[in-house]
């Protein structure tokens, strides 16, 4: 099973996860030839402090985050709690998001934050 959280506004992934509206967790399990959605959780994050997200991110259970940026102090947090940091993702809708990860078609480059 993964927990794939996504930062969101405005229906689309947040350029900078720790300014979103809420995040949507995706729960995954294993379908019949790849990854499938079981459930969908929408949360609203904490205020916005150094560490705070992140760690309240994994404590939520997810295994993953897709990002647009993302500053070196919250990746560092993810990668202490085990949970993949996939940077850089366009900013498109949560569904294509979702749907690109399942089909391993998810595309990263660039982090969009420079702190």
């Amino acid at each position: 099973m993964k927990i794939v959280a996504i930062p969101v506004v405005d229906g689309k992934l947040s350029a900078h996860f720790g300014h979103c509206q809420e995040f949507h967790f995706f729960t995954l399990v294993d379908g019949e030839e790849s990854l499938k959605i079981k459930d969908v959780e929408v949360k609203m994050p904490p205020a916005h402090e150094i560490g705070v997200i992140p760690k309240w991110v994994s404590e939520e259970g997810a295994t993953d985050i897709i990002v647009g940026g993302i500053g070196e102090k919250a990746i560092d947090i993810f990668n202490e709690n085990d949970v993949d940091v996939h940077v850089g993702a366009a900013i498109i809708s949560v569904e294509e998001l979702i749907n690109n990860f399942l089909e391993g078609t998810l595309e990263v480059d660039v982090n969009l934050c420079d702190h």
